[in-house]
């Protein structure tokens, strides 16, 4: 198991250009370039995830659930995960700090043990993943197993990488907080004493534009029942978040 974590950590390359490698991802999903020789995708204005669970959702017991409701269910659903990712993303910054949540290397001076940080260790990945799996409700049935694959793979490389630079940087104080946090599956409790540590939250929701934009996205246009209006939206947001992370502070800790 050693070795195996050892080999899938990410490089210092790809934890520099992490959000070009999420970027990149995200639009093969989207556009599924593969199709055009596989053929895998059906044709049609609501050949996506959305429009296709809906359909498979009303036709599990047929004039139980018109096709209307069962859009409306998966679009609740699309809304509940880009405003979760948002939240939590925005929570784990707020106490992590803004410029070290989108640095451009590794950071760490000592354990951040604060905020959801006490319930899980990495909340930043974790709302990553909540937030792709909104995405792939707009994308191609393809371009989602894809992106949701890639991204999964991806994003532990990323845990293993950082993971590994903390242990060396801050030695027994991370190994033991290690020991009582969960990487990934967020506990019901806290499992590290309540911190002084002050959140950022200005700077935190600032750092996270582009995750409240899909999540505006979806709220705002999700009822007009077009996934191309809300993947406008996604675009927008890539461009608002860009303006803002150049207004971002250039601290390295909360509260600073």
């Amino acid at each position: 198991m050693p070795r195996i974590a050892e080999t899938m950590k990410a490089t210092a390359f790809e934890f520099r250009f992490r959000f070009l490698i999420h970027f990149v991802l995200i639009v093969l999903g989207f556009t599924t370039p593969w199709n055009r020789w596989l053929h895998v995708d059906p044709a049609g204005p609501n050949a996506h995830v959305w429009g296709t669970l809906s359909a498979h959702l009303s036709m599990i017991k047929p004039g139980a659930i018109g096709i209307a409701t069962s859009f409306n269910l998966v679009l609740g659903v699309g809304i509940a995960l880009a405003v979760a990712a948002a939240a939590l993303r925005t929570w784990g910054t707020a106490y992590l700090g803004a410029y070290v949540a989108k640095a451009h290397t590794f950071q760490g001076g000592s354990v951040v043990a604060a905020g959801p940080y006490r319930y899980v260790r990495n909340p930043l990945y974790l709302g990553t993943m909540i937030h792709v799996l909104a995405l792939a409700l707009l994308m191609p049935p393809s371009g989602a197993i894809f992106m949701i694959l890639t991204m999964a793979v991806f994003q532990l490389r990323l845990i293993l990488g950082e993971e590994a630079f903390l242990t060396g940087r801050q030695g027994e104080a991370y190994r033991a907080y290690c020991a009582r946090v969960p990487r990934l599956l967020p506990s019901l409790r806290a499992r590290v004493a309540v911190s002084t540590a002050v959140p950022a939250w200005g700077a935190a929701f600032l750092g996270e534009t582009y995750m409240w934009g899909v999540a505006v996205a979806f709220i705002a246009v999700g009822w007009r029942y077009n996934a191309f209006l809300i993947t406008q939206g996604v675009v927008v947001s890539v461009g608002l978040a860009l303006v803002a992370r150049a207004l971002l502070p250039a601290t390295t800790t909360a509260g600073d």
